[in-house]
Formats: C-alpha cells, structure tokens, sequence
C-alpha cells in the first residue's frame, strides 16, 4: 500500500527530525538515527537488480579492518537496567557476527553503563528510543551535542566503527557496506534493537536504538542485531534524559571472539 503523500512528508520530518541528533542540517552527527530512508526507500527498488548482484562481491571478510573487529559466534542475553528495572535482549551473533559482536564487546568494557537515553520519538507515532552516546556519561555535555559521538577505542585513539551488515533471507553470509531491497533475516518488527548510524553506511559506532513498532521501512538500510525478549513495557516507559544503570551479560559470553 503507498503511502499518501501527507503521510511520507510525516514520515520525512518524524526521521529527518530523529537524523539531525543535536547538529546542524549543515553538520550530519557522525553516529545518529535512522535518516533520509523513506526517500531512500523510493529508489531501491528500481536498483533491485543491481543490489542483489553486488550481494556476492560484499560478503566477504575482504572488507579493510574486518578481521579486528570483534565478532559474536553465536548467541548471548545482555540484559540492560533503567531506572532499576530490567531489559533482556537476546543478541544475535548468528546473523549479524559483527554487529552483535561490537554490541556485546562494549557491554564488557562497561561503556554503556551510566549513558542517556538521549532521543526518545513516540510521536505522532511511536519510532524509537535511542542511546550509546559515550559522551552522554558527562552531565556537563550540552544536550545538543548527544546523538554525534561514538566509542574511541583506545587501542587505535580513534573512533571504532562497524560495517553495515545485513543478512538477507536465504543467504548464508551477511551483505557489508551497503543497503539491501531484499527482506533480511533481521527485521524491523516492534523491540528489534539496531545500531544507529549517519547516512554512510560504515559509520556505526556504539549508538544503539529500540523500535518501538513495527518500522518495516528501515529493513535492509540499517542493522539489527537482536530483540528485546522481556522488558518491552520498561523500554516503553522510558523517557528522553533517562540512564542505564547497568548493562549485563548474562549469558553466551563466551561466544565472544576478540582480538583486544
């Protein structure tokens, strides 16, 4: 069904809105929420065909950088604490290695704890809850500066960054670097949990979002990596300006493969 053209000029200023994370539309936020995918949905499927023959040429670990990243071979539950209630979240490093697989390593490395929620879009419908803003952990930091930072691995001095990685139905490798109009594995559906990113593609960091409906115009443009399986009703409570108190892994750590 098309969407009326009041309905996407709605869509257009519900993400725009959520893209600009604090900056300038001069200035895009190096690490933000979903953006411009309603007007970038409107292309892809004239592209289709040449998406899905470049699928073969992006599935590889030939991706410069690929082989430091660490990787989650597997499953792991991460439940994330607000306000002293509990969200679980089974990650999936099945079909997303990567993605989970940097989820999961800054979990370890105790960067969310303490972080906002500095982006919370409910209306005029409910959107996403985002947070994973390192520099949201200094209260002093100007709340329009929140929605622009990533994690800086100490190790390289800059900041990390991820490949987008999206797996598409029947496929037995993810796709990199690209957005996809096949219909991935991991979809949109309400309490999916994705990394947030700018309009390049390989620009994730450690920003993260909750969908909090079913947001299937983001499928195959941004990456999810797992789903909240309880706690949905505490992520639906949470306010703009909320913390997490804690994120843990509870189990499937060992699944984690680093190379730090």
């Amino acid at each position: 069904m098309r969407l009326k053209f009041s309905q996407f000029l709605m869509l257009l200023l519900m993400i725009g809105g959520l893209m600009l994370g604090g900056c300038s539309t001069e200035k895009v936020a190096s690490n933000t929420s979903p953006a411009s995918t309603a007007a970038s949905k409107a292309t892809e499927a004239s592209s289709k065909s040449t998406d899905e023959a470049a699928i073969s040429e992006t599935s590889s670990d030939s991706i410069p950088g690929m082989k430091d990243l660490p990787r989650l071979e597997g499953k792991a539950t991460v439940v994330i604490t607000v306000k002293g209630a509990p969200i679980t979240i089974e990650v999936d490093g099945v079909n997303a290695p990567i993605t989970a697989g940097n989820f999961v390593d800054l979990v370890q490395k105790g960067v969310y704890d303490g972080l906002v929620f500095h982006r919370v879009v409910r209306d005029p419908q409910p959107f996403v809850v985002q947070g994973g803003d390192p520099q949201s952990k200094d209260p002093k930091v100007p709340a329009n500066r929140l929605g622009t930072g990533g994690y800086i691995d100490p190790k390289i001095g800059t900041e990390r960054r991820i490949p987008l990685e999206i797996k598409p139905e029947g496929a037995e490798e993810p796709v990199y670097s690209q957005t996809i109009a096949k219909k991935p594995v991991l979809t949109h559906k309400q309490g999916a949990v994705a990394m947030a990113r700018s309009q390049m593609p390989d620009s994730a960091s450690s920003q993260f979002y909750f969908a909090l409906a079913d947001l299937g115009f983001l499928d195959g443009s941004y990456a999810v990596f797992g789903y909240v399986t309880d706690g949905f009703d505490v992520v639906n409570k949470i306010d703009q300006g909320d913390r997490i108190d804690s994120v843990k892994i509870t189990k499937g750590a060992e699944n984690l493969k680093s190379t730090k």
